[in-house]
């Protein structure tokens, strides 16, 4: 028979560990997230006839939201965003800066490729959504007005 060298470790009583309360959001850099309202944006300015439209679409989606086809007009509400967005933060600047017309053409050729891509997938994504998640969607964009 052999013996341990081994002595039981000295007992303690057993403490009970309460989970921490949550914390807020937290950056990287350990800095709290400020709410969407209190953080600083860059909106974009758009046509009055894009504004009616948005206002149109979100109204039809949130007064029934389970009618048909509100995913196909809300895929179609966010191409025409898209566009205008990046109209006005992209090709606007361009236009102001007077970069002539061969950079301008240039650009706008790459802007409609990246609008196309950027429509396609959104447009997948979008037109398989549940009542939910559209209206998700659209309270999200009533908060960019």
């Amino acid at each position: 028979m052999t013996t341990s060298s081994k002595t039981p470790a000295a007992r303690t009583p057993k403490t009970v560990v309460k989970p921490a309360a949550k914390k807020p959001a937290t950056r990287a850099a350990g800095k709290t997230v400020p709410k969407i309202a209190e953080q600083p944006s860059l909106r974009f300015h758009h046509t009055t006839s894009l504004r009616a439209k948005t206002d149109a679409v979100l109204n039809a989606l949130e007064a029934k939201p389970e009618a048909p086809r509100h995913g196909e007009a809300m895929a179609d509400l966010v191409h025409e965003l898209i566009e205008a967005g990046m109209d006005y933060y992209f090709f606007q600047a361009l236009k102001k800066a007077q970069t002539g017309f061969v950079m301008e053409q240039s650009a706008r050729l790459g802007l409609s490729g990246a609008v196309r891509i950027i429509s396609s997938v959104s447009r997948q994504f979008i037109e398989r959504m549940d009542r939910a998640q559209l209206l998700i969607v659209s309270r999200h964009i009533r908060e960019l007005y």
